[in-house]
Order: structure tokens, then sequence, then C-alpha cells
């Protein structure tokens, strides 16, 4: 499936990472401009506190070769809201988002692009074959939970190691628009379209410079947004498991019943009755924690706030918005005006 003449965007989040953007930059010259014509960097500053808005403006200022834009949030919303504000901003005919560190491979654009327009393919993904550069810990909770997401959803699978590196063609990006759901866990979201799919393997260096942003607290709350987003499973299983402990708790109950009436009043045990508490009373606080993560879900949704805020749009991408405020399904963006 030939597509000539075609338009593609990095989108690419970043948050305090001034360390490693100038040098994204040049590698990216380096690897990928001389082959795409048509390619387009577009930076999604998430409310950064050091200098990565001002060091992307001053490189859209150098008026280089390479196509460079920045959107930037009113303050800081989390990485899967900035991906959301860059796919309802950019209009190309495919997008790859990728991380500034350079732990997703620039030269492997290439071969996605190659896949989509050669083969026909509408969502190509990178699958890290070598995780070797994680900790054990790491590799162990990863793993642990594509598992588990994969085991409870019903309806949306998603790849065993496959990050957020992917190119996704034009009518993938706009069905993305119209999820309009405010707890994004964006790998369920690129999955839930559908249309062919292709893994591509590639083995995921270390960071150029700086450090993750990522704690193992932000990576559990991850997981369970995108558990909860995407399956009523952990609701239903409460159910049996209350149906099974209310099954052993009348079996007992015959059971001291026909006890009683052979043997006789006996005193109980105190053991046995503090075990039963303690344990009734576990099964139901976390059956409570439970409901509570849907219901704050369904509170939130309910509320219907935006994702994100862009208070500014520049570089090249400024030029193909209209200017004002301007809503889009999941938030709001102000472009100015420079007529005025």
């Amino acid at each position: 499936m030939a597509k000539a003449n075609y338009l593609v965007s990095l989108i690419v989040p970043v948050y305090n990472e001034e360390a490693t953007i100038e040098i994204f930059v040049s590698t990216i010259k380096k690897k990928l401009s001389a082959e795409l014509s048509h390619l387009e960097i577009v930076f999604v500053d998430d409310g950064s506190k050091d200098s990565s808005a001002a060091l992307i403006e001053e490189l859209i200022a150098a008026q280089s070769e390479l196509k460079i834009s920045l959107i930037k949030l009113s303050r800081n919303f989390g990485k899967e809201a900035a991906m959301t504000a860059a796919l309802d901003i950019v209009n190309s005919d495919a997008v790859i988002p990728m991380d500034v560190d350079l732990q997703d491979p620039p030269e492997l654009v290439l071969e996605f692009i190659r896949i989509w327009r050669d083969e026909g393919i509408d969502h190509v993904y990178g699958v890290r074959v070598d995780r070797s550069q994680d900790t054990e810990m790491k590799r162990m909770t990863s793993g642990g939970f594509y598992f588990v997401f994969n085991r409870l959803s019903n309806k949306v699978k998603i790849p065993a190691n496959a990050g957020d590196f992917r190119l996704m063609d034009r009518k993938i990006v706009e069905t993305v628009r119209l999820l309009h759901e405010s707890n994004r866990f964006m790998k369920g979201l690129f999955a839930w379209p559908g249309f062919s799919s292709k893994g591509v393997p590639y083995q995921r260096p270390p960071r150029v410079a700086g450090n993750s942003k990522w704690n193992y607290w932000k990576l559990w709350n991850f997981a369970l947004d995108g558990i909860v987003s995407f399956s009523s499973l952990p609701l239903r299983v409460w159910s049996y498991i209350g149906a099974g402990v209310g099954l052993l708790a009348f079996v007992y109950m015959c059971w001291i019943i026909i006890e009683t009436m052979i043997s006789g009043i006996d005193v109980p045990g105190y053991a046995s009755t503090m075990c039963a508490v303690l344990f009734l009373g576990a099964v139901q606080l976390i059956s409570i924690g439970i409901l509570g993560e849907y219901l704050g879900r369904i509170s939130e949704e309910a509320k219907h706030r935006p994702v994100y805020v862009a208070q500014q749009i520049k570089g090249d991408l400024a030029k193909r918005v209209p200017p004002g405020a301007q809503h889009t399904a999941s938030g709001i963006y102000f472009m100015q005006d420079d007529n005025k």
C-alpha cells in the first residue's frame, strides 16, 4: 500500500529532560533526515520545571532543516495526557510516539515506515527482546503485569514487552481521538481500534543522559489504571469469592449445629473466633478497596474534566492549527493569533 507524499510525526513527551533534548534532535537529524523528507518532531512539554521548553524553543528558532514543534502544557498532566494532546492536534499520515532518552532506537523508525508503506500494516509496534538494562525486579513486575492484564481483559490484548514506541496510521489516530475517557491507559487505547498490526523486535539501549522519571509507585498506579480501565473481572471475582466464603460459612454452621446436637454445648474457642473475624474482615476490606478503585474512576469520568490544557503551540505545527481557544475531544489548547 504505497503512500506517496506522506507526513510522519514523531511525538515526544518531555518532562525535565534538558539533558537529552539536543542529543535527541541531533540523532534524529543524523539517522532520519536524509531518509525522510516529510518528517517532523512534535515535542510535548509536560510542565517541565527545568529549561526543557526553552531549549526546544531555541531549536525552533534556529530554523533548521528539520521541522520541530512544541506543545506546551499548562502544568504536569502526565505522559498519557501529553501523548493525547499531540494525537489531538497533529494532522499527519502516521504518528510515532517515542521517548526522548533514545531508548527507542530512531533507526527502527525506518523499518516501521517500510512495513506501513510496503506491507500495508496500519499498526507497527516495537517489541523489547532484551531488557538487560532493567533490574530483575523491573523485568519480573513488567512480565507479571502483561500476563495479568491479558488474562483479565477479554476484549483488548496488548503484546508483552511492547511500550509506547510504535507507528500508527491516521485511521487509528482518528479512532483513538474518539475515546474520551479521563483515565487513559494508552497502550490499551492504541490496541482498542484493531486494524492490522505487526511487532518488530529490538534491543532497548540505556538512556543517553538524565534519569527516568518513573518509580515503582508510579508504575504500580499505572498498572492499576490499565487493569481497571479495560476489565471488570476483578469485580466479578469478588462475587465468586463472597459466594465461596458464604458456602464455607454455611457448611461450618451446619457442622457446629450437628456437633452441638450430638455432643452438647461446647465453649467456643477464642483462636478460631478471631481467625474467622480477621479473615472475613480482610476479605471485606479488599473487596471494598476494589470497589473504591472503580468508583473513584467513575467519579473522575463523570466530571468530564479536560485531560490536558495546552497553553502554547510553537513551530511548524502552529502554522497548521487555527488561532484562539480550540476544544478537542479530550482537552483544550490555546493558539496565539499573530495577526492581532
